[in-house]
């Protein structure tokens, strides 16, 4: 094991894909010469030149074809997006080319490309620039859709990503770039589908992914120490989501909190409270709640930002309301 932060996780990642195979390269805003707006890319222009690290204009739509049609030749493109916000300007080409070229080819084409970005909430970006864009693209068949909330998890997935033959889109935190962790040594890949546990327990499910993890792993902490022992799964893949994690859990707890950014209505959340009543209705003793951020624009003032984000007293509040412990 070695340690190191999130960003340097990517890095690697992006770094042992590139010198593995020629045909992958990175491609987006700042990404060479600013050596990326996050410093995800840092090293990488000096290392493997300007033809594989290409720096693009403030044109989300244009790179993003780019990076399309460059994945039907047979070539395998990471695309940055500043901030997966941005992306909302590429829909059309994710939507209707990225996703769906596979099927109206009849198989004939694949498009192998990556795109990749920090999403959700950052630390007063404004409403413009704070959108949970996940949900957005979780609806859509043809995407897969994956969430890392530590350096092992951001190189695993990444790596599996560039090397899968259909579009995924790989979500970051900008609040968990500098979060340091163990990363395994030599090859590293972390399948699709398959959550972990990042904390075991016994009387409640509490289901998250990305930054909320964290979240999620302080609020446990302060049950604990209330005499209330959850559980709690970081679903890692959006889409494909791990069911059997999620039964296994309930199984277990038989109670559920899912906490995630994001607007209240629909969303990744909800999906997943589906999932359990669907699967494993007959193993629940009580209500499944969602923590969400509130179902407002985010807020520019950093107090208005911190009440609308999910914080770890509010699921604090929902295991205790779940498990019947409130006062």
């Amino acid at each position: 094991m070695k340690s190191m932060r999130v960003r340097e996780a990517i890095r690697e990642a992006i770094a042992e894909e590139m010198e593995r195979d020629e045909r992958v390269f990175l491609m987006g805003e700042e990404v060479a010469r600013y050596q990326g707006a996050y410093k995800v890319s840092e090293g990488l222009l000096d290392r493997f030149g300007e033809k594989r690290v290409i720096d693009t204009p403030i044109t989300e739509a244009g790179f993003a074809g780019i990076g399309i049609g460059a994945a039907m030749v047979g070539l395998r493109p990471i695309i940055e997006f500043m901030t997966w916000n941005f992306s909302a300007v590429a829909f059309d080409q994710i939507l209707n080319n990225a996703a769906k070229l596979r099927q109206m080819s009849g198989g004939q084409l694949s498009v192998p490309v990556v795109f990749r970005g920090p999403n959700a909430s950052a630390r007063q970006v404004g409403s413009q620039h704070s959108h949970a864009m996940e949900h957005f693209y979780v609806n859509v068949p043809g995407l897969k859709v994956v969430a890392p909330s530590t350096p092992a998890d951001a190189k695993g997935l990444l790596k599996t990503a560039i090397r899968d033959e259909n579009p995924v889109l790989y979500m970051e935190s900008e609040t968990l770039y500098s979060v340091k962790g163990d990363v395994p040594e030599g090859e590293h890949l972390v399948p699709f589908g398959k959550g972990r546990i990042a904390r075991e327990g016994k009387d409640c499910t509490i289901v998250s992914y990305s930054r909320m993890v964290h979240v999620a792993l302080e609020a446990a902490e302060t049950l604990a120490a209330k005499g209330i022992d959850c559980e709690v799964i970081d679903l890692r893949s959006l889409r494909p989501l791990d069911e059997d994690i999620l039964v296994q859990s309930i199984s277990k707890t038989h109670r559920a909190v899912v906490a995630y950014e994001g607007w209240p209505y629909g969303g990744v959340g909800a999906e997943v409270v589906d999932r359990i009543q669907r699967l494993a209705f007959d193993e629940l003793d009580a209500p499944i709640l969602r923590v969400t951020t509130l179902d407002f624009p985010m807020p520019y003032n950093a107090k208005l930002e911190q009440h609308v984000v999910p914080q770890a007293q509010r699921i604090v509040e929902a295991v205790e309301s779940v498990t019947y412990r409130s006062v």
